[in-house]
């Protein structure tokens, strides 16, 4: 067991805090510590409710380097979790540096003053980390995370060679709320309202945000309208897995979320450009945030279930073959276990098990690495212990969207 230091207090870290501390066998001492430390206290008191177990809790802001590698070298993790936002991604991984420790994070960096996700501001990283002897895991949520571990398994087990790779993300969850996100409203609402973009044949297609839309029967979730959109697990397969001629990510939204968000654009809410207001800038996207439900209060009005999966097609044994690998999640079920709805639980569940694997060093190296650069098993066989078991299907024939 070694000990690890969880950055970040919303819904998705409280997820990973009470699975670590369900699993003390994988897991020393928790540290979790953000910028306010009364959400730590929270997640902590709930930890200590469920589970019996105590974390440590502690303040940083994870936008001072100084500060943080301060707070390693006081804390002295094997390891440190980002799970803040994905702007403190480099600043988290710079303090990683100059403390000596290795890094994960569930989610690629961004920018602040552009709406642009990609990632090669952090394998920049990789000669840093190397010449440290440290590991940097980056993308370990669920997409990006399992599904670029699908992926690999489907690589490793189900087709000799993948042509194709559709990301199919559905959340057919109910909170109630004529409007509200399931992650962070600023991150998520940045990527919806961004141009589409997918890989085919070696270069970008760019569309516009939301003009491609396809029906698909979910399982056990029903038929859903799903839109193409740019995901970062597209740019690091295109690297990794380079004979997929075509990968795709399609995301579910709901007509009344899609009108609610269109007004808002419309008004200029969404929008990252500062406005003066009372003598003061503002970012209109940034105060919508403020407005709007936190996600890590949706929990208890959410009902309903999450399908997210990889539908691959390609050859096997000199034969085409189509093959969809998902997981379906329960809302409440998620809740009930960590007082968190699915779409916080399938993030943070696998950020604890890319912890686990490197902390135990079944996944280890030095430098910056995605997921689908290591061997998919052990990671695919922890999905099954702890909480988001996936099944295999063989579709008849290869899907027309």
């Amino acid at each position: 067991m070694k000990d690890v230091l969880v950055i970040g207090a919303g819904g998705v870290s409280s997820v990973a805090v009470h699975k670590m501390a369900k699993n003390p066998d994988l897991f020393g001492k928790i540290t979790l510590a953000s910028r306010r430390q009364f959400k730590c206290d929270a997640i902590a008191k709930s930890v200590k409710e469920r589970f019996g177990v105590d974390i440590a809790t502690a303040q940083v802001d994870a936008d001072d380097v100084d500060a943080t590698a301060a707070l390693i070298e006081r804390v002295k993790p094997a390891l440190l979790v980002n799970l803040a936002l994905p702007y403190q991604d480099l600043t988290l991984m710079d303090a990683c540096l100059k403390a000596g420790v290795h890094y994960l994070d569930t989610a690629n960096y961004e920018p602040r003053d552009v709406a642009k996700f990609e990632y090669h501001w952090q394998w920049d990283y990789q000669q840093r980390f190397k010449d440290a002897g440290l590991m940097a895991l980056l993308g370990s949520g669920f997409d990006p995370g399992v599904t670029s571990v699908f992926a690999t398994y489907i690589k490793k087990h189900l087709l000799d060679r993948i042509d194709t790779l559709d990301i199919l993300d559905c959340n057919g969850g109910d909170h109630g709320q004529h409007f509200a996100t399931n992650f962070n409203p600023e991150i998520n609402i940045r990527e919806i309202t961004a141009p589409a973009r997918h890989w085919e044949n070696g270069e970008w297609i760019e569309t516009p945000a939301l003009s491609k839309r396809q029906v698909f029967n979910f399982d056990q979730v029903g038929a859903k309208n799903m839109y193409l959109m740019y995901h970062e697990e597209i740019e690091s397969l295109a690297r990794h897995l380079p004979e997929i001629k075509r990968i795709r990510f399609w995301m579910t939204f709901g007509d009344q979320y899609l009108k609610h968000l269109e007004v808002l654009q419309n008004v200029g809410m969404t929008s990252i450009e500062p406005v003066l207001y009372e003598g003061r800038e503002i970012v209109p996207l940034q105060f919508l945030k403020a407005v709007l439900p936190e996600p890590s209060t949706l929990g208890t009005t959410t009902k309903g279930k999450t399908n997210i999966g990889d539908i691959a097609t390609g050859e096997k044994d000199g034969a085409q073959k189509t093959v969809y690998v998902y997981n379906i999640c329960d809302h409440e079920d998620a809740f009930a276990e960590t007082g968190n709805q699915a779409v916080s639980y399938t993030t943070g569940v696998p950020a604890m098990i890319g912890a686990a694997l490197m902390l135990n060093g079944t996944w280890k190296g030095e430098g910056v690495f995605n997921m689908e650069q290591f061997d998919p098993d052990p990671f695919m066989d922890m999905l099954n212990q702890h909480g988001l078991p996936w099944q295999v299907k063989e579709l008849p024939e290869p899907l027309k969207f």
